[in-house]
Order: structure tokens, then sequence, then C-alpha cells
């Protein structure tokens, strides 16, 4: 599952994804093999960290298992 992450709230990203020109024809984040292909991958802080990703437009995305 993908969520966005916020400072003090996570979002689904069909309410940030849907506005964004890079978004997949249903409004979601273009997700393909474990890879964020609207964004770049960023280094976990901890292995207990899910695998995260940031944005174009700047929002941090975490692929939740």
């Amino acid at each position: 599952m993908l969520t966005i992450v916020m400072d003090d709230r996570l979002l689904s990203p069909c309410q940030v994804c849907a506005t964004c020109c890079l978004a997949d024809s249903d409004g979601q984040p273009r997700w393909r093999a474990d890879k964020l292909d609207c964004g770049r991958a960023i280094a976990p802080q901890s292995a207990e960290q899910p695998q995260q990703f940031e944005c174009v437009m700047g929002f941090r995305v975490a692929h939740i298992r």
C-alpha cells in the first residue's frame, strides 16, 4: 500500500496524486516493480522504516507492506 507521509499525518495518494500531471489515468502514483516512476528513492533512516520515495511534487511516499 502506498501512502503520502506529511509531518503530522498520513494521506491517501488519491488525495494528492489525482491533481498531478504525472499520475496515471486513475489519478494514482506511477508504481511499477516496487519503484515509484514519478519520484526518487530515499535512503531509509533505519531498517524498520518502510521503503520511501520523494515524488517530483516534493511529497514523501512510503510503501507499507
